[in-house]
C-alpha cells in the first residue's frame, strides 16, 4: 500500500477501443479499484494501441475485416460468443451483429488525448467503446466522434476542426510505436507504477493483488533511493 502523502500509483492502461478484451478489461480495473482501500491513490492514464493498424483511415467493411483477419465471418463466430459471455458477466453488452463498420482508431485515441486534458479520458474511453460494441456505431465518421466528444463535455466545434487537421497525429503514432516496440503484443496491458505489467483482461482480484504489489515494490525501491542519496 503506498505510504501515507505519497504519490497516486501510476496505472498506464494499453488498449484499443476495439478490442474486446480491452473493454472488459476496462470494468474489470474499475471493479478492481473498488476492492482497494478509499484512501489508495491511483492514476490511471490510457495509453494507445492500434490492434489493427493495417485498416485504413477511412475504415472498412466489418464483414471484409473478419474475412481477412480470421478467413470469414463463420470462423470468428465461436470467438464473439466467448466473448459476449464474458461482457455479459461485467454487465457489458458485445452487440456483435450491430457492427457493421471496422474503423482505424487513430482518431478515436486522439480523442481521448483531448478529453484527458479535461481529466475525462476514462469518459471518452468508454463513450467510444460503448458506441463500437454495444450500439454499433461507426467510428469511422467524424461527426460520430464528435457527438462522443460533446457527450463527454468537449466543445464540438473544436473537436471538429481539430479531427480535420493533424492536431497529435505524430503523438499518437509515435506512444503506440512505442508499446510495439517495448514488446508489447497484446492488449490490454496494464504498466503498474512502472514496476509491474499485467497482460490480458485478468480478474478484479488478480489486478487487485497485482496493484498491492506494485505498490510495495515501488515504496521498497523509494526507500533504497532515498537511502542511498542519504548516504
Amino acid at each position: 500500500m503506498p505510504a501515507q502523502n505519497s504519490a497516486p500509483l501510476p496505472i498506464d492502461v494499453v488498449s484499443d477501443v476495439v478490442c474486446p478484451w480491452c473493454f472488459i478489461g476496462k470494468h474489470r480495473l474499475e471493479r478492481a479499484l473498488a476492492l482497494l482501500p478509499a484512501d489508495f491513490p491511483v492514476a490511471v492514464n490510457f495509453r494507445p494501441y492500434f490492434l489493427n493498424p493495417w485498416v485504413p483511415r477511412e475504415g472498412i467493411d466489418r464483414k471484409t475485416y473478419l474475412e481477412t483477419k480470421f478467413g470469414s465471418e463463420e470462423r470468428y463466430a465461436g470467438i464473439a460468443k466467448r466473448v459476449a459471455a464474458a461482457a455479459a458477466a461485467e454487465g457489458l453488452t458485445y452487440a456483435v451483429d450491430k457492427m457493421k463498420r471496422q474503423p482505424n482508431t487513430l482518431d478515436c485515441h486522439r480523442l481521448i488525448l483531448w478529453a484527458a486534458e479535461r481529466g475525462q479520458a476514462a469518459r471518452m474511453k468508454q463513450r467510444l467503446m460503448d458506441l463500437y460494441f454495444t450500439e454499433g456505431a461507426d467510428l469511422s465518421d467524424p461527426e460520430v466522434l464528435v457527438k462522443a466528444a460533446v457527450d463527454c463535455g468537449l466543445d464540438g466545434e473544436t473537436v471538429r476542426a481539430k479531427l480535420a487537421s493533424d492536431a497529435d497525429v505524430e503523438r499518437v503514432q509515435r506512444e503506440a510505436d512505442a508499446a510495439k516496440e517495448a514488446g508489447i503484443d497484446g492488449v490490454p496491458t496494464f504498466i503498474i507504477g512502472g514496476v509491474l505489467a499485467v497482460s490480458g483482461a485478468q480478474s478484479p482480484e488478480y489486478l487487485a493483488q497485482a496493484i498491492t504489489r506494485a505498490a510495495a515494490e515501488r515504496e521498497r525501491r523509494l526507500e533504497e533511493q532515498s537511502a542511498s542519496s542519504a548516504m
